[in-house]
């Protein structure tokens, strides 16, 4: 279990954990709605959530990255899609370090209820115009959009005569748009994490002015540890921090289930069977080795981080393999959960069904997906990694 840094980080913890207990009862809800109740997310902003990880110049709580890794594991314990929204909420205010004081000022300063949100990949085209950009582009999985007070989509940018930008290759931004500036489109029909509401969206001529992006791959304007460390890493963690709760979530559902459940022709309840003892055993492993790892990963990285240093290529190598690790081991701990409940981890009122739903489609997020290995046994290997980390 992760030991907090500080008061103001336990009290973050503190609040997140009283969601876990809250929020089974409106999972039905919010799958049903596909998105965050908009109450919900106003309380999670009104409790510094989604400033979680912005400066304290702009109102933000600046917590450790471990701290923010934690309030999201047990927000997602309590709902898989509440967790993803508090997770892209969470790390997308990571911009705020990023952008021009004035900007992060006028979207973050002391405003503890707002939140942002966007997609990273660069759907969008940004043409260079007097003042700023001229955007257009449409982006897929733009979680929490709708209760978001401004989404950013990653861009190419390109001049006037629309050639591409970038002494070292295409450049690209992360450009910052209003939500009034954005179109939300009805995609989001899944089989799991129903309710993060990811649909897509899309701007079209839309102008953002000079400053109010941030270009993938700068340094942030603060050099305290936490904006040391890169952002796609904070993004992979916060992703396999979902697959963690969402995997604890299951071995606690399926703890209840084994006391009392006597499968077909059998005397004896699950709790009693040797096979069952034996899964119990292993996706407990699975998820708490797992845990141990990634903790231990941002631990290192955060002590190159209070040096003020960079992390090296090996120290992101790191914090990616961990997340990638995560999510992989917490599916196969619940999968092998949903197994051993048998003919009851079907039904809609089984919480171990919406665990095996949710918790696939972590797995599909570019951030821990498996190629993500293969980046890193390059690195091992002494290899260029060909790959952002």
């Amino acid at each position: 279990m992760y030991a907090a840094e500080s008061t103001r980080d336990q009290a973050l913890i503190d609040f997140a954990a009283n969601w876990t207990e809250k929020l089974p009862a409106e999972s039905s809800r919010i799958e049903q709605a596909r998105r965050l109740p908009a109450e919900i997310s106003k309380s999670f902003a009104e409790g510094g959530i989604y400033h979680a990880l912005v400066p304290e110049e702009y109102g933000g709580l600046e917590v450790h990255p471990a701290t923010g890794i934690d309030v999201i594991k047990r927000v997602a314990h309590g709902d898989a899609s509440a967790g993803w929204n508090v997770m892209i909420g969470m790390t997308t205010g990571l911009l705020s370090a990023s952008m021009p004081a004035a900007h992060a000022e006028h979207i973050y300063g002391d405003k503890p209820g707002v939140m942002t949100v966007g997609v990273t990949a660069p759907y969008g085209k940004a043409v260079k115009v007097e003042g700023g950009y001229e955007v257009t582009g449409r982006w897929p999985f733009g979680s929490g959009s709708q209760n978001a007070d401004w989404i950013c989509g990653g861009s190419f940018v390109f001049d006037v005569e629309e050639r591409v930008m970038g002494k070292h290759g295409p450049s690209i931004h992360l450009m910052m748009f209003e939500q009034s500036q954005v179109e939300i489109e009805d995609t989001w029909h899944v089989s799991g994490l129903r309710g993060t509401g990811s649909h897509h969206y899309n701007v079209n001529k839309v102008f953002v002015p000079e400053g109010r992006s941030v270009e993938m791959g700068s340094r942030a304007n603060f050099q305290r540890p936490l904006y040391q460390f890169p952002m796609l890493g904070m993004l992979a963690m916060g992703v396999s921090a979902v697959s963690l709760g969402i995997a604890h979530k299951a071995l606690d559902t399926f703890k209840d289930l084994a006391g009392v459940k006597k499968p077909t022709g059998s005397n004896r309840t699950l709790v009693n069977r040797p096979l069952v003892q034996a899964e119990v055993a292993r996706s407990i492993a699975d998820i708490e080795s797992a845990e141990a790892y990634m903790h231990h990963q941002i631990r290192e990285a955060y002590k190159v981080a209070v040096t003020g240093e960079r992390l090296s290529t090996e120290s992101k190598a790191g914090l990616r393999l961990a997340a990638a690790n995560t999510t992989h081991k917490c599916v196969a701990a619940v999968d092998r959960l949903y197994q051993a409940g048998g003919g009851s981890s079907i039904y809609e009122e089984s919480p171990l069904q919406q665990c095996f739903r949710d918790v696939h489609v972590t797995t599909q997020h570019l951030m821990v997906a498996a190629p993500i290995y293969e980046v890193v046994g390059r690195v091992a290997l002494g290899l260029n990694p060909e790959s952002l980390l």
